[in-house]
């Protein structure tokens, strides 16, 4: 996606795990991701320690007697008042991070995407100037894709015209489709947004971290829907 001298691609991202990326944008995201997750953990380590505790040290055999009682309005307010905090805790950041992937203002360049089945146009829009506007294909040969020779490292995942981004600069993306609904994702560079016909999305992305990205259609639009990759 952003060319470069180093390959970057899916191959650098944690199996069992989102990569943070490489935007400031996506390590807000994975650095969000952690800490989320973190609490939940820590929360069902808790909720399922006190269940399984329970069901071995008051079991029936023990002779245990199941207590009666009514209510008890200091639990109730702890087991309110506390997931509301840990609400808010997670609430502030996952705002600021989504008022942060929604800014789409001042952009030093804007491209726009338009699916089509099964490739991608790219537009760069000038406004000293012509527009440069260009298709972006599949590459992978019919052989790999039929099995008669073997694939290739970036299988399904290389284009005969790559998109060329600047490094360091703010670019805006403005997301369409000429048919059919498409999804327009690209890991690395935290972005994701749906292609429908008619209406214009807008996502951003800036990295200062040369490279080639990788990414593929993330919405069924037929039968090549596999052979729309993003490079």
């Amino acid at each position: 996606m952003l060319w470069g001298g180093a390959a970057l691609g899916y191959g650098g991202m944690n199996e069992l795990n989102m990569g943070p990326g490489a935007t400031e944008v996506g390590k807000e995201i994975y650095d969000l991701h952690m800490i989320i997750l973190g609490i939940c953990t820590v929360i069902g380590i808790g909720v399922f320690g006190v269940m399984f505790y329970s069901i071995y040290k008051h079991r029936k055999s023990k002779g245990a007697v199941a207590a009666h009682f009514h209510e008890n309005t200091t639990v109730e307010i702890i087991w309110t008042v506390i997931p509301f905090i840990i609400l808010v805790g997670m609430a502030v950041p996952a705002t600021s991070t989504l008022l942060n992937i929604y800014d789409n203002d001042d952009a030093d360049l804007d491209v726009v995407v338009t699916g089509y089945q099964w490739k991608w146009k790219y537009e760069y829009l000038n406004e000293n100037g012509e527009n440069v506007v260009f298709f972006s294909n599949l590459r992978t040969p019919q052989s790999e894709i039929y099995n008669t020779a073997d694939k290739g490292e970036h299988y399904l995942l290389e284009v005969d015209e790559p998109l060329v981004l600047p490094a360091d600069k703010k670019v805006r993306f403005l997301v369409t489709a000429n048919d059919v609904i498409h999804s327009w994702w690209v890991p690395e560079l935290s972005v994701k947004k749906d292609a429908i016909p008619g209406f214009i999305n807008e996502a951003w992305t800036r990295t200062s971290k040369e490279g080639i990205y990788r990414g593929q259609c993330a919405e069924l639009c037929g039968k090549d829907h596999g052979f729309m990759p993003i490079v």
